[in-house]
Formats: structure tokens, sequence, C-alpha cells
């Protein structure tokens, strides 16, 4: 039984057969295609010369009826900035009606009784759940660090006539049927370019080329046995790849270029999908949720009401902040809300006393509004913006000159940063919690014993940027149409020898031995003394084992960098060896 016929069957379950252009109408296929579809199922013994189903027929509604459903609810909801940490997506409020006690109540009303939910952020927000009957909560403790794939996997010995559904949805129709006869993934009639699958004729789901533009995927999807078997075993396979961590559960449903499923296509207005402040704004402008004190901050500064706050977008998610462009008085601007645990990590304090020493010096963008207690910070938009090339030569060649400049200005702050004192603060910050790494201690005593050498070496010390990765050096378009170029992020800024931002820049860029003495060359404009280089070196190590150890503490609140702490501690293993060569080097020619 094909798709068409299916369609046709199920139709005739719901109502009497009285004549094919009626049925044409409910089926929603082509006269043609339902006299076919109709004369194949009495074919086959699903109807009756008469047009009524058959045991047979009824034999096989039975057999795929939707037994089940599973809910992800486990993720962050990272997009729904400037709202995101108040509660998770699920519970978001509609009309007055939270999203996943619609999508309960829906499944509810066409007759499914157990009902799975899998969550993971705010995990306790959704005890009131088990208080209904035949739901089940399952907690995906990798909820932070990998994507829904590991929340299905979770439930996956579930999966067999099964709905499975994401909690970000809200449905105007119930989507869901009592019966069921074949599988589908529901897509919208709206083209979304973030799509990678399009309805073709024969209403199969066929692979588009990225940013082709594919129909809207709502995440909702039916499988009965069969397919939910083959979904199963890939998804227990999948679960032990590491590339398959940051994908979604969608990728088990592929074969080749299209979906091993069939489509169903709804209007886009029946199923919402909410993933931003936005959309959440456009459905229900009267939604508690929409209240923000991020918001209330900005229409107190800028003097506007929150409702001419507008175009709100997510930036990408930083390693300490997250920020978001919005409009407001026909002006851009980026508010930025500090991250998970940023409050430990940074004294907004000496933030705030360092932007008011660089003020009007061509450093840095100028705050708009600054929050020494919070860290909210709101600054105008530079238009036509792009970060530093990491390798390319101009690029970084101006990048040393900006970094000269600041150091030459020799500002002077009240505070300082002391690097060996971070490195042991973060390390208090695990709660005497081991290292993941077996070697720790061997390499903190090898990087810790560098300070002697650092020490003795003659330093200016001045204010230094600290945090002078390469994406935080912005080239734009000045007022008079000139490239400009300034430093961005001042968190970490504070009185050290200024020799330690070239050997932050170099740790940021992943820059290996070679790449750093090119770097330390290009800042001291010909070559730099030797006895610099080892003391970079020294600081090239002592950075690698300080974020390290900062992303030791950002994985504790559910925050991943991967392949980037594993090459921060690689840092300070193999710059350590390289400061100490060279100290060998020149012990054994005194």
């Amino acid at each position: 039984m094909n798709k068409q016929e299916s369609d046709v069957l199920y139709c005739l379950y719901n109502e009497p057969f009285i004549n094919q252009r009626i049925l044409a109408e409910m089926s929603g296929h082509s006269l043609g295609v339902v006299n076919r579809s109709v004369k194949n199922l009495i074919g086959n013994g699903y109807l009756d010369d008469h047009v009524q189903l058959t045991a047979k027929a009824r034999a096989e509604f039975a057999l795929k009826k939707p037994e089940n459903a599973i809910i992800l609810a486990a993720g962050f909801g990272m997009r729904m900035v400037p709202i995101h940490t108040s509660v998770p997506k699920a519970l978001l409020e509609v009309n007055g009606e939270r999203l996943i006690d619609r999508l309960i109540r829906q499944l509810q009303e066409t007759g499914i009784r157990e009902i799975i939910v899998i969550v993971g952020f705010m995990v306790e927000s959704f005890e009131y759940l088990l208080d209904e009957p035949g739901v089940e909560l399952i907690y995906n403790p990798e909820y932070a660090v990998k994507n829904n794939i590991s929340s299905l996997y979770l439930a996956a010995d579930r999966i067999s006539n099964t709905y499975i559904v994401p909690c970000d949805l809200w449905c105007d129709r119930n989507p869901f049927h009592r019966h069921e006869l074949y599988s589908w993934y529901m897509v919208s009639d709206l083209v979304d370019e973030a799509s990678d699958v399009r309805v073709n004729r024969k209403m199969e789901l066929v692979k588009v080329p990225e940013s082709a533009g594919g129909n809207g995927m709502t995440g909702i999807c039916y499988l009965t046995k069969e397919q939910g078997a083959l979904v199963r075993e890939r998804i227990s396979a999948y679960v032990l790849d590491a590339a398959y961590n940051h994908k979604f559960w969608e990728e088990a449903l592929y074969q080749a270029d299209r979906m091993i499923v069939q489509a169903r296509v709804v209007h886009a207005s029946d199923v919402v999908e909410i993933n931003t402040y936005e959309q959440l704004r456009d459905l229900d402008a009267d939604s508690d949720h929409l209240k923000s004190d991020a918001l209330d901050v900005i229409s107190k500064v800028l003097h506007c009401d929150t409702e001419n706050i507008t175009d709100i977008e997510v930036l990408k998610k930083g390693m300490t902040n997250r920020s978001f462009l919005f409009h407001c008085n026909n002006r851009k601007y980026i508010m930025r809300i500090p991250g998970e645990g940023t409050g430990r990590l940074i004294n907004r304090r000496q933030e705030a006393d360092v932007y008011r020493i660089i003020r009007g010096k061509g450093l840095c963008d100028e705050p708009v509004y600054i929050n020494p207690d919070n860290g909210y910070k709101i600054t105008e938009f530079l238009e036509n913006v792009r970060v530093c090339d990491k390798h390319n030569t101009d690029d970084i060649k101006l990048c040393m000159e900006k970094l000269r400049s600041l150091h030459h200005m020799n500002l002077q702050t009240d505070h300082t940063f002391d690097l060996f004192g971070q490195i042991m603060f973060y390390e208090s910050l695990r709660d005497n919690t081991p290292s993941v790494y077996p070697d720790y201690e061997q390499t903190r005593e090898r990087v810790f014993s560098l300070r002697e050498y650092i020490d003795a070496r003659e330093k200016q010390w001045c204010l230094a940027h600290i945090d002078a990765v390469y994406d935080n050096f912005l080239f734009y378009d000045g007022d008079d149409g000139s490239r400009q170029l300034q430093l961005t992020d001042w968190e970490y800024a504070g009185m050290q020898d200024p020799h330690l931002d070239i050997a932050m820049f170099a740790v940021y860029a992943l820059y290996n031995k070679q790449q750093t003495d090119w770097l330390a060359d290009l800042y001291f404009e010909g070559r730099c003394e030797e006895t610099v280089r080892v003391k970079i070196y020294c600081y090239m190590a002592a950075c690698g084992l300080l974020w390290s150890n900062w992303c030791e503490y950002k994985r504790t609140l559910g925050v991943e960098f991967g392949e980037y702490s594993l090459r921060q501690y690689r840092y300070a293993k193999d710059f350590y060896r390289y400061a100490a060569e060279k100290m060998t080097d020149w012990n054994r020619n005194k």
C-alpha cells in the first residue's frame, strides 16, 4: 500500500464513502489518483465492492496504531536570549498555556497514554508533569554537551508506533491522530533556508544543497514498528561515534539522498516552532515570558518602550558571554549578557574601570551602558565588521601594531592580572574535583617552575588586554570611509607584562612554535630577542594551563569546548618543553 492508497483508506476509515469526488477533496489527491487507489485497495482486499473497509484493513489500522510519544525537552534554548536562562523552552507560555502542556494534552486527546519526556536543563521545572497520568521523565545528563540524538537514544527502546516530538512547538490544530498507516516526517509549506530537505512530487523528502532552501522542518515524526526498528539501530550506533555528538536525531532518517519516511505537509501557521524571542512575541505579544530584565535595561537606557526593541537576533555564542543584536530608535545595538558562572570568573567593577581608562583613546567601542554589578553591556553596532583572519599576514601585522599602540600608552589601573594566581583560582573552582587529565599534577609542577624565569626578566608594567584573541580585533569602516581597527572585550584586562598579550594571541589562534616565533617578530618589528622569546614560551605554557582549567570549570556548568580545551592543555606541555630546552642550552653554554 503506497502513501496515496493509505491516505484514501484513512479517509474511508473516518467517513463513509459517498463518491470519488468528495473522497478526492478529503484526501487532498486528484480524482485520478483516488480512482486508482480505490481500485487497488479493492484488488488487494482492503476494501470490498461497496468501498467499505474489510477485516484486513481494520487489522492494518490496529497494527500501526500509535502507542506512545517521546517529547524531546532537554536543551538550553540558547537562541531565546534575552530570556533563555529564566525558563526552559518547553515551559514557555502562549495564550496562557505552556508549550509542553499543550502537546501532552493534544497527544492525550488522540488516545496516547504513554508519553516519555526527555529532560535536562532545569530538570526540576518538569517535576509537575509526573502528576499527569502516563507521563514519564528521563534525564539526559549529557544535554549540555551533545545534541538531541543523545536524548532520543535514552528512549530508543520505546520507539514502536511512536510520535517523536520537539518541545518548542505551538500546534494550533492537533497534529496527532488516533490512527496512522505509515511513517512520516512533518514539514511545513514554508520555504526555510536552514532546511536541508524538500518535498518532491512523490511526497518524498529529498536532500537539497546547503542554503538552497527546503520545506520548514517541524521536527514531528511518526514511526511505525518497521521504520522504528531501523531508527533504533542507527541511533544506537551513532551515539558511539563522536562525530554525531552535535547532530540532530533526524540523521537516523536519511538513506543516501532522502528520508526513509514519507512527507506530511502542513500549513506554516498550523505548527509554529518557537526558537527565538521574536517568534514568541509574534505568536503571543502578551506572554508573561516576554518579560526580561535585559529589555527593561535597554528601555531605560535608550528611553524607549520594550515594544520598540525589535529585530532581536542572537549572535554567535561566545566562550564567556551571550549577546544579541537589536534595533531601537532607528539604530542598531548589541547587548552582552554574561554566561553561566561568569560572575565567579570576572570582576565586573574592574572591567568597568578599564573602560573608563581607555575611553576616548581609539582602542575600542565605547559602551553606551555598562553595569559593574551584573556585567550587562550595551554598545552600538558597527556596520561591515569582520574579525581578524589569523592566517592573513596583513591582518596580523595590524593587530600587532594595535597591541604595541596600547602598550606604548603605558595606561595604569589599580588591579593586576595575576597569571599564576588565576590558574590557582580556576583550580579552586573545581571544588576538589581532580582534573580530567591524569598527568595534570606533573604538568602543573613543570609550568609553575617557569615562574622563576619570568620573574627574573625585566618588564614594562602597564595595562594589557589579556584576552587578545584574534576574534576580538575588529576591522570596520570609519565615518570617513577609512578602514579602522579596534579591540573589544576587555573583561580580563589589567596590569601585566605586555608580552603576555602576544602569548595570548598565539594560544587563541592555536599557533604552533614556528607561527608563534613569527608573531613575536612581527610585534617587535623585526626580530624578537631570544630571552624575550623564551619568556613568551613560558607565558604560552602558563596560558595553556590557565585556559585548560577555565575549560574544566565551564564543563562543570554544562559548557563544553572540545578540541579547544585539549589544545590548551597541550600548550602547557609543549611550550614548557620548548622553554626548558632553551634554558638547558644556555646553562650548557655558560
